[in-house]
């Protein structure tokens, strides 16, 4: 992007904005050292992810691919970090081959993770010699509101910590065929990355005593200098970049990286907050649920076991109805045997065999379908005749 054609503010502007600065305040009123809003979102696919930074909207996409080594290091994969500038993130960018900032970005970027040795590059070997992984990270800028470094790094490191490789086997005759398998047969594999280098760029203003963090497009057309700063949550400096500008003293810088390691530590446990939160849904997704028929199926023991039980208890609550029947219909037949007691002489007298004889077949006739078949609601239910009959029988038997 060059300087011509990007915004120029007028001399009122420039003086509100560096008095203000004086004042310790600045346009959007956030305090000098204060980070904007931090949001990182992931898309649908591994490895891609969207950070925005206060107006800033960077996109992140990491691919790989089986390539053959350099041959000074053939046991190590690589990693590649590519930029992306259009014209609608600013209109100052031109379509085509990417101009000085573009590739400033993409080599601050690529700097403070490859030189620190973020990425574990000797597990991304497959043969040595023959087959690694080349890891590429594509940065597209989506918006440019100011300080697109330190949004294009956190892109980054967001894409590359949810990034998944395919799985791959070595066999063969010779023991040199790959094969590469299906993520559905076998699950991507994650890479592994030691730490986080977090990039906090610092905006001087006036003779280099005046400093801010994370400078807003207004304030990247006033300020004379600025200084990137590479630092994990560990305090290790992984790589500082000064683009130009005012010189600044080595106190100053001192002290910004002090700060630098403070925003790092507070950056990287908000990146990995939210890729802990991302692959923790997504392995919920990937949950296989049972069909509908296999649920059925498993379920169909417990509905059983619950059908027996109920059964069971149908059984246990039906008997001592049937008792309570006995037990509530006894009494009557206390008193109904006296009466029985004062009939029966005439009935001895008019017809005694008959009435011993229907007797003895009712009470053979209840003693065998007893015997036949279990007491129920049915014959809790009988007709009170029956059930006279019925305990006469027992009575007499």
């Amino acid at each position: 992007m060059d300087h011509h054609q990007r915004w120029h503010p007028t001399v009122n502007e420039r003086e509100f904005i560096e008095r203000a600065l004086q004042s310790d305040l600045r346009v959007d009123g956030r305090r000098p050292f204060d980070f904007r809003r931090l949001k990182i979102l992931f898309g649908r696919e591994d490895g891609s992810a969207e950070v925005q930074l206060g107006d800033t909207r960077v996109m992140g996409y990491a691919t790989a691919q089986l390539v053959q080594p350099y041959k000074d290091r053939p046991n190590e994969g690589t990693l590649a970090i590519f930029t992306e500038f259009s014209p609608m993130a600013d209109p100052a960018f031109e379509p085509g081959r990417p101009g000085e900032s573009a590739i400033e970005l993409g080599r601050v970027v690529d700097r403070g993770l490859r030189e620190s040795r973020a990425v574990d590059m000797e597990s991304l070997c497959v043969v040595a010699g023959k087959h690694v992984w080349s890891v590429r990270v594509d940065l597209h800028i989506l918006d440019n509101g100011g300080n697109l470094i330190d949004a294009a790094n956190i892109a980054a490191l967001a894409a590359l910590s949810t990034f998944r490789r395919p799985e791959c086997t070595v066999g063969g005759e010779d023991g040199q065929q790959v094969t590469v398998h299906d993520p559905e047969v076998r699950d991507p594999l994650p890479l592994t990355i030691h730490h986080l280098p977090i990039a906090v760029t610092f905006a001087y203003f006036g003779e280099g005593n005046i400093m801010v963090i994370d400078p807003t497009y207004k304030e990247e057309a006033v300020m004379g200098g600025r200084m990137t700063a590479t630092i994990n949550s560990n305090g290790d400096v992984c790589s500082i970049q000064k683009a130009g500008g005012e010189g600044v003293m080595s106190s100053v810088i001192m002290q910004c990286l002090r700060i630098a390691s403070v925003k790092a530590a507070d950056i990287t446990s908000k990146i990995k907050n939210e890729v802990n939160s991302y692959t923790s849904a997504k392995a919920l997704q990937k949950v296989k649920r049972l069909p509908a028929s296999a649920l059925k199926k498993d379920n169909a023991p417990d509905v059983a076991m619950k059908e027996s039980s109920d059964g069971a208890l149908e059984t246990q609550s039906t008997k001592p109805s049937s008792d309570g029947q006995q037990i509530n219909k006894e009494p009557p037949s206390v008193v109904e045997d006296n009466k029985q007691e004062d009939v029966e002489p005439m009935l001895s007298e008019c017809n005694p065999e008959p009435q011993s004889e229907s007797r003895l077949t009712a009470g053979g006739s209840d003693e065998t379908q007893e015997a036949i078949s279990p007491k129920s609601l049915k014959d809790a239910v009988k007709p009170k005749h029956k059930i006279k009959k019925k305990q006469h029988s027992k009575i007499n038997v």
